[in-house]
């Protein structure tokens, strides 16, 4: 026989398609929970305990929630008996009573309300989505102005905490699922589809990824940046970067990149922390183009798979001291972090042998395990 529990699950899973039953302005109908048209067991004692559960939680009994109507049923062991065939709730307030939803569906009719007086087209948005109402219950004034603002402003061109808006500075930060899915339908033609990132997609100004080199030619230094050497600039500004050079060493670690403050001096060379899959950063470097291009990464499955990554975008790109030669001096039995890519690399042959066995035996030599000296030589020799 059916539960009390059971009859309060079934309900409220009647509850969503009740709220857009609001929004699509259609009148009550009475809400039926079907109940058990047979009973299998023998006690006479168990049925009518379970008869009373159920009716204990009933609008006869409570003074309002369900109504229990009843048919006269043969039983398998206790004869004909009284079984509750269907349940139902006559009207909206005996519904939202029985489930604690009152103040919750006044709240979101009146948030309804609002939204379609300033945003008719939110309509369809609505009925689909009539949990989200309810979730952001007590944000819709400021969301409502935050697109108000971008209907009018469709590219602001502007940081977030810039925006004159009369909301918290980080309102649109922590509200950014919501306002992104209303904007997609308030604004639909102005949105950038490409991208993931929601400054980048609603044409926001936003905090650029920073490229930091150091400039390995103290005559290049002194000439175009006063002496400074090690420098950190957006990536849109590196890309228009304009400086004698013709060599470029990418390194795939922080701690690579200190260490190439004790590199050799080269001519007209700069050495760039790659950051490791940030290389894509420097995807659209048009001046890489017409360079040498050298990558020194870890010895290890990842490494090469930078470095294929690297060459997708410049071809033209050569590894340094990531050699079978180095690996064996060097190696002291590091782990590595396992690969599942199965896509093909762009490596050359002796490359791929080493990545091999790398990601066979799932090996790893960092950069930093390879003496400065040794790298020194190696640079000397260039």
């Amino acid at each position: 026989m059916i539960t009390p529990n059971e009859i309060k699950d079934k309900t409220e899973r009647k509850y969503i398609s009740f709220l857009q039953s609001l929004v699509e302005q259609r009148p009550f109908e009475k809400l039926i929970i079907r109940g058990d048209k047979s009973y299998t067991k023998s006690s006479l004692s168990e049925f009518e305990r379970e008869i009373q559960q159920i009716h204990s939680h009933s609008k006869e009994k409570k003074g309002f929630g369900y109504t229990l109507e009843f048919q006269k049923v043969k039983t398998k062991h206790l004869g004909t008996q009284d079984l509750p065939i269907s349940i139902y709730f006559d009207n909206e307030k005996e519904f939202l009573k029985f489930l604690g939803k009152e103040n919750e569906v006044d709240s979101f009719k009146s948030n309804v309300e609002i939204i379609l007086r300033e945003f008719p087209e939110l309509n369809d948005w609505i009925i689909k989505n009539p949990k989200k109402v309810i979730d952001n219950e007590d944000l819709w004034e400021g969301i409502l102005k935050v697109c108000q603002y971008f209907k009018e402003n469709p590219k602001p061109n502007l940081y977030i905490r810039e925006l004159p808006i009369k909301v918290h500075t980080k309102f649109i930060e922590r509200n950014q699922s919501i306002v992104k899915e209303l904007l997609y339908v308030l604004i639909a033609e102005y949105t950038n589809t490409e991208v993931k990132e929601f400054e980048k997609r609603f044409y926001l100004k936003y905090a650029e990824p920073q490229i930091r080199f150091k400039v390995l030619d103290s005559a290049i230094s002194e000439k175009f940046l006063s002496g400074i050497d090690d420098v950190a600039i957006p990536v849109s500004q590196f890309e228009k970067l304009d400086l004698p050079i013709k060599k470029v060493l990418i390194v795939e670690n922080k701690t690579s990149l200190y260490t190439t403050l004790t590199l050799p001096k080269m001519n007209n060379t700069i050495a760039i922390f790659g950051s490791g899959f940030s290389v894509f950063n420097l995807k659209n470097v048009r001046w890489f183009e017409n360079l040498k291009l050298f990558y020194w990464g870890d010895i290890d499955v990842q490494g090469f798979e930078i470095l294929s990554q690297f060459r997708t975008y410049f071809p033209q790109t050569k590894s340094i001291l990531m050699d079978k030669k180095t690996f064996d001096i060097y190696f002291e039995d590091d782990k590595g972090t396992p690969s599942k890519l199965s896509a093909k690399l762009k490596l050359t042959d002796e490359e791929q042998l080493l990545y091999e066995i790398l990601k066979t035996n799932n090996w790893r030599l960092e950069q930093e395990k390879i003496p400065i000296d040794y790298v020194n030589k190696y640079f000397d020799k260039e």
